[in-house]
């Protein structure tokens, strides 16, 4: 069973890493359109500038929700990382705490304005800004997950910074 869900999560995780990188490679085709067009044949490129903005959003937005690992995140962690491991998981059950509740308080106004903005489309593209600011929605609810699942490993003992410090590792 446990074999089954590391692949199942291997999976995922690679497949979440094809999507952002079809992205960052849209993103960076549309720029590169966007100066052809624009510099060298002296057409109008709304539609790529709006395209490679677009892109940047959602692969901002999908990373942080899917693709970026706790010790990958940049923090100032002179305090935190000097502390001993039960403060820190103190520490960490509380921001845990502070994270979700904030997101969780501001999730239904979030969904009011994503769902407010189906009236609004891009204006090259047409793209219903309800789709376009879907993915925040998407952000937000990871998050949630993801400090609900750190703060309750840090509250049954597991030391965040176990074996996953840059620091420790030499890096």
């Amino acid at each position: 069973m446990r074999h089954g869900l590391s692949r199942a999560a291997s999976w995922l995780r690679h497949a979440a890493d094809a999507i952002a990188a079809a992205m960052l490679a849209t993103m960076f085709l549309s720029f590169i359109i966007t100066i052809l067009f624009r510099y060298v044949l002296n057409w109008p490129a709304g539609w790529a500038s709006e395209l490679s903005t677009v892109m940047w959003i959602w692969l901002v937005l999908f990373g942080a929700a899917f693709l970026l690992r706790e010790e990958d995140e940049i923090r100032f962690d002179i305090v935190y990382g000097s502390v001993r491991p039960g403060i820190r998981r103190f520490m960490t059950v509380i921001a845990a705490l502070g994270l979700v509740g904030l997101f969780l308080i501001s999730l239904p106004a979030v969904w009011d304005y994503v769902t407010f903005m189906r009236v609004q489309r891009t204006s090259y593209l047409r793209i219903r800004y309800d789709w376009l600011y879907s993915i925040y929605v998407v952000f937000a609810v990871a998050i949630i997950c993801r400090y609900l699942w750190l703060g309750a490993r840090a509250a049954i003992g597991h030391d965040p910074m176990a074996g996953n410090s840059n620091l420790e590792r030499g890096e």
